[in-house]
């Protein structure tokens, strides 16, 4: 794949996303029905009872992707203005994917001190997401630096009463996971047995280690800039504290040795190919930095030769991309369509026990020829994880998700028996 920036700003010119009316307006009558005298029947409505806002407003399939710039992509701090490209390509993704919309919500003036430079105010951005809350069904937060990152969420989930989900922090968490569950079954190995090591401890690396650890894994160590995250440091932040291993290794490439599983969302070429052959046997790499991995799917398989390893990493270009969009979009489509109130760790657990059966059952044709490049793909070493443009995504993790907002208690909507078949007719149509 060769893209060229002609090629990226012809795409990007003009924007990305506008607005489609949903509704007729092509005569008098709608135009009445549309505005006023008719609009004042559902303003009266919504105003005498709150719940009419997800029947008549676009409420229950908006939601707001809201960033402060603090941590585009790879990019780092560029501020809220230039991470409006992201934001748009986020609204597109949901669109395309989950039949969901999503709006582009770039906040200006949201650091310490009120302008547009410096470390990211937690307040500010609560207090603005929760002023534009009551147009929206969920909240999507994007490219918010660690650690105000954890304090937003955490506080915005407790006081509002729709979905609110960092996807740097879970989306990248939920598939990780996934793959790491199918990595178990091609090693013959529990994942409360792996050692796994986490490069990157920041918003992804943190959640990550969550989601291992309530899925069963037991011995994770982080590393950061600084090296591993042990409780002996005195530097740690509050929630790399949480985390904090009990080991007097004090760098990545000594505590890799021996290790199943390397998980680095760090720092591009960090690791070398004799680090990689210190790991244990059958070793699992997922080196998803981008554009650069922290290692090269090249050297890990000069490194390697014929002995068996998965490899990972974040890019389109590879066997393997441990890719948001196979979470975020059907997150939502299942938490909205459940009239989930927030998303809970068993619907993102849900959502990751989908996707890695998903990818063990046959793939269809028009998908493998999608794919054709990368040969036939079948539950194996080079495919441990659905692609994107699988569209039995849109039903199965959807109903994961919302069976899941059930069972946790969060769901205001019953979908009853049905919702599989409404998904998969609506899939046949979008």
């Amino acid at each position: 794949m060769n893209l060229t920036n002609e090629a990226i700003f012809k795409y990007h010119e003009g924007g990305k996303v506008g607005m489609c009316a949903t509704k007729s307006l092509v005569s008098q009558e709608e135009l009445s029905l549309a505005y006023t005298p008719g609009v004042a029947e559902a303003v009266k409505a919504i105003a005498s009872d709150r719940s009419k806002l997800f029947s008549y407003t676009a409420k229950s399939n908006l939601v707001a992707v809201v960033s402060d710039g603090t941590a585009i992509l790879g990019l780092g701090d560029l501020g809220a203005e230039a991470s409006i490209p992201v934001m748009e390509g986020k609204g597109v993704l949901f669109k395309v994917f989950g039949d969901v919309d999503g709006w582009p919500v770039p906040l200006n003036c949201m650091r310490k001190g009120g302008g547009n430079s410096g470390p990211t105010d937690p307040q500010r951005v609560i207090d603005a997401v929760c002023a534009l809350a009551p147009m929206y069904g969920g909240i999507n937060l994007e490219d918010i630096a660690a650690p105000a990152c954890f304090e937003i969420e955490d506080r915005l989930d407790e006081m509002l009463d729709i979905p609110v989900f960092h996807d740097d922090q879970w989306g990248t968490a939920v598939i990780t996971l996934a793959g790491v569950m199918n990595y178990t079954r091609l090693c013959e190995r529990s994942l409360s047995s792996l050692r796994i090591v986490i490069n990157g401890a920041g918003a992804a690396g943190i959640r990550i280690a969550e989601m291992l650890k309530a899925a069963g894994a037991t011995d994770i160590v982080l590393c950061d800039s600084r090296g591993t995250v042990r409780k002996e440091r005195t530097d740690l932040n509050a929630k790399k504290r949480e985390h904090a291993a009990d080991t007097t290794a004090k760098r990545v490439v000594e505590v890799l040795r021996g290790a199943h599983v390397f998980i680095g969302v760090s720092a591009a070429d960090c690791l070398k190919g004799e680090d990689i052959l210190s790991m244990a046997d059958y070793p699992a790499i997922f080196a998803m930095a981008n554009p650069k991995p922290e290692i090269s799917p090249e050297v890990v398989a000069e490194a390697m030769g014929e002995k068996p390893y998965i490899m990972a990493t974040g890019r389109s270009d590879y066997p393997n991309q441990i890719n948001n969009v196979l979470g975020f979009p059907f997150l939502f489509r299942g938490a909205l369509d459940a009239g989930a109130s927030r998303i809970t760790l068993g619907m993102k657990q849900a959502a990751s026990e989908a996707l890695s059966a998903l990818a063990r059952e046959p793939v269809p044709e028009d998908v493998q020829a999608i794919y054709a490049s990368e040969g036939a793909l079948t539950f194996g070493n080079r495919y441990i994880i659905p692609k994107p443009f699988d569209r039995r995504l849109f039903v199965e993790v959807p109903l994961a998700v919302a069976n899941a907002a059930a069972a946790d208690g969060v769901a205001r909507i019953d979908l009853g028996d049905g919702y599989r078949a409404h998904l998969e007719a609506r899939n046949e149509v979008r």
